[in-house]
């Protein structure tokens, strides 16, 4: 097993920190080893005290654990003083692998956690040994000497902090205002990484992102593919989030996912599917069912079936076993769904006829439309639907309409937030 390193503050209440660091690491897969640089008395409500380790003792816990493990990647948090960071970065110095910076400066529940020399020893001595810096919005104004209130904001900042030394820069977006983008610069350019905006705040979800990051590097993944695993992972603690305190709520930094619980979802929904579906509903491409690991990132998060629900002699079967990454297609259009709501994990498409639509509004279903002709090019038209659809409406519907258009078939698209509940809402629509 492959190792990764925190260097960080200890957190009494076991939510942020050299805690969730570790608990990160582990939920990656990599053995997690560290160095704590200060001792908190802290809670979700509060920063009692802080009490930085002598810098003479960092040096000593980190020169123990690089003499002895294969560190394959490293994350730094709570440095807390100038001299905290001359010790870490000189015993870093010679050392190959990547080192993200977390450049924290002030907890979840509003305590400094830095000294007065803490910044300028940071940018001078360890900034130019990052492969990566994650500064929120506050520590990005900081850092580049300019305010971060917009995305373009944070796209400037982002610049003159790579200008600093570190090879790439995620400014987080969780405290910019409007729609959530992570925003990462490398390599002269930029990458937008865009989710679903949670309404508080969580105890370590800052911590868990580049503690992750660190962790997939470790793991040998490049930075790009840490990157956006690690979001996956924040997504899914923020899920799975829980309040153990009086105050804020944890991040569940060690949150774990059934692959096995999605892909007998989808088996037993398209079994159901082939009982209960009319023929005539049945479009000439098939029917295919798809359900979404909890905070899915990509179509490879995405359960559907390898064949389809097809029409065999005077019955419905399905074809084929259910598998990650079988359609783009299905998958497509429940991504894009959970960017507005990350509960709604399951999708199944019906054919589309016009009778099919005052039906629909007469159950009571919510129904989003869109109309292909308006498509742009270059886009997908699963997700660029789906969303014109939830934009146009407000929410996510219950089913969204597709007309068709030359030499494509018109379909519903019926969505739930997983097999169960889609198939409830086929069984009213077919039986009217």
């Amino acid at each position: 097993m492959r190792t990764a390193l925190t260097i960080a503050g200890s957190d009494s209440g076991g939510g942020a920190g050299i805690q969730a660091d570790l608990k990160s690491f582990a939920a990656v897969g990599v053995h997690g080893t560290s160095v704590i640089t200060a001792v908190t008395a802290q809670n979700t409500r509060s920063v009692d005290s802080i009490f930085p380790i002598p810098p003479a003792e960092v040096r000593a816990q980190l020169r123990a654990v690089l003499k002895d493990f294969d560190v394959r990647g490293a994350k730094t948090g709570m440095l807390y003083s100038a001299d905290i960071v001359r010790a870490v970065a000189n015993e870093l110095a010679g050392t190959k692998f990547p080192l993200v910076v977390d450049p924290v400066m002030i907890a979840t529940v509003g305590a400094s956690l830095e000294r007065a020399d803490f910044a300028a020893a940071l940018v001078r001595d360890l900034l130019p040994r990052a492969a990566l810096v994650t500064p929120n919005r506050l520590e990005a104004s900081r850092l580049s000497g300019r305010k971060v209130r917009t995305l373009a904001d944070a796209r400037l900042a982002a610049e003159a902090i790579a200008k600093l030394g570190p090879a790439a820069v995620l400014v987080k977006g969780g405290h910019v205002k409007g729609e959530l983008v992570d925003l990462l610069y490398r390599e002269g350019g930029f990458t937008e990484y865009r989710g679903y905006r949670y309404p508080a705040d969580l105890h370590g979800s800052g911590c868990t992102l580049p503690a992750s990051i660190a962790g997939y590097l470790a793991a040998g993944l490049a930075l790009v593919p840490a990157v956006e695993r690690a979001r996956q992972r924040v997504a899914l603690g923020f899920l799975m989030g829980y309040r153990p305190g009086r105050g804020v709520g944890v991040i569940n930094s060690h949150a774990a996912v059934d692959r096995y619980e999605v892909l007998q979802a989808v088996r037993e929904g398209g079994e159901a599917a082939a009982r209960t579906i009319p023929l005539d509903w049945v479009p000439e491409v098939g029917i295919n069912l798809g359900y979404a690991l909890p905070a899915a990132a990509s179509p490879e998060d995405v359960c559907a079936l390898e064949g389809r629900i097809i029409r065999v002699g005077p019955r419905l079967q399905a074809t084929g076993a259910p598998a990650f990454g079988a359609s783009r297609h299905v998958a497509r259009i429940i991504l894009a769904a959970m960017r507005f709501d990350p509960r709604v994990r399951a999708a199944i498409n019906l054919k589309y006829r016009e009778k099919n639509l005052s039906r629909l509004k007469k159950i009571g279903f919510e129904v989003g439309t869109f109309r292909r002709g308006m498509q742009p090019e270059g886009t997908s038209t699963m997700e660029w639907g789906t969303e014109q659809a939830i934009r146009k409406l407000g929410r996510v519907p219950d089913v969204i309409a597709d007309h068709g258009d030359v030499g494509k078939e018109a379909m519903v698209r019926i969505l739930g937030t997983g097999p169960r509940e889609v198939m409830r809402k086929v069984r009213r629509l077919v039986r009217g």
